[in-house]
């Protein structure tokens, strides 16, 4: 069951990192995105003040990782598909996270962001 709320966090946090970048074969699974931001999850179910080091290592590795437009949009549809599984999520939490981990993307972290785009 961790595993499952994992990914689906890790698909929420990875809709902020759809960016423009070339078109190529997605590289990154949707099991590598579950692994960097499992470590938020407490955080985003507000059952702690602030993103864990690890939480914000993981966001960091994964925004680093999601080179190509493909990776990018894989790991956007794994945290989104995820992200319906985790219960207790709070979405404003979520949106922000990037920001308190160092970490600037041009869109808002939402369940109805465009993965295509």
């Amino acid at each position: 069951m961790a595993c499952s709320m994992a990914t689906k966090l890790a698909c929420v946090l990875v809709m902020c990192m759809v960016v423009g970048a070339p078109l190529a074969e997605a590289a990154i699974t949707c099991g590598q995105v579950a692994s960097s931001v499992s470590a938020c999850i407490p955080y985003l179910r507000k059952g702690v003040a602030a993103p864990p080091p690890a939480c914000c290592s993981g966001v960091r590795s994964l925004n680093a990782a999601a080179k190509t437009t493909a990776d990018r949009q894989q790991a956007c549809k794994c945290l989104k598909s995820a992200s319906n599984s985790i219960p207790g999520i709070d979405l404003n939490l979520a949106a922000g996270l990037p920001g308190k981990c160092g970490v600037s993307i041009p869109y808002k972290i939402s369940p109805s962001v465009d993965c295509s785009k």
